[in-house]
């Protein structure tokens, strides 16, 4: 759904105190990150935060829904981003409060991320190696023919 140029710019200064928040257009919303960190995104002139194990109660309790692209197909919501509560969203300086503790999920599962990437690479390096050593062994374990083992004599 759209988002109105309004509600964007209200979201924009209500996060003022956050510091430098960039928003970018993505797929009719508006995605919100700080530092490089993808923690928020506004659809349909509603405000969705990153939530994870640390902070989603505090929505849940609540009565806060997570986000979900397709209202009318409540299969694809999306649990790592909530609706923020519009006292929260209202008061700047709760907001911020929030907004940091958004910010710290995405910066962790970035890091989660990261971790992963170098394990998935040391196990495609050490399957590798693997590999090469069978292919090795094989090699050396099998008989080599030579030229002249091969030749029928007559």
């Amino acid at each position: 759904m759209p988002v109105s140029d309004d509600f964007h710019r209200f979201v924009l200064e209500q996060l003022a105190g956050l510091g430098p928040v960039v928003s970018r257009s993505m797929f009719g919303g508006v995605g919100l990150y700080h530092d490089g960190l993808f923690f928020g995104l506004i659809d349909d002139d509603t405000l969705f935060l990153k939530v994870d194990g640390t902070n989603r109660d505090a929505y849940v309790n609540r009565g806060m829904k997570p986000f979900c692209p397709y209202p009318d197909k409540p299969e694809y919501k999306m649990g790592g981003y909530y609706q923020v509560p519009v006292d929260v969203l209202e008061d700047g300086a709760q907001l911020e409060v929030w907004a940091r503790q958004s910010r710290g999920v995405a910066l962790t599962a970035q890091g989660a991320k990261r971790k992963g990437a170098k394990r998935k690479g040391a196990k495609r390096k050490g399957a590798a190696r693997k590999a090469a050593a069978r292919k090795s062994a094989a090699k050396k374990s099998k008989p080599r023919q030579t030229a002249r083992q091969g030749r029928k004599h007559k």
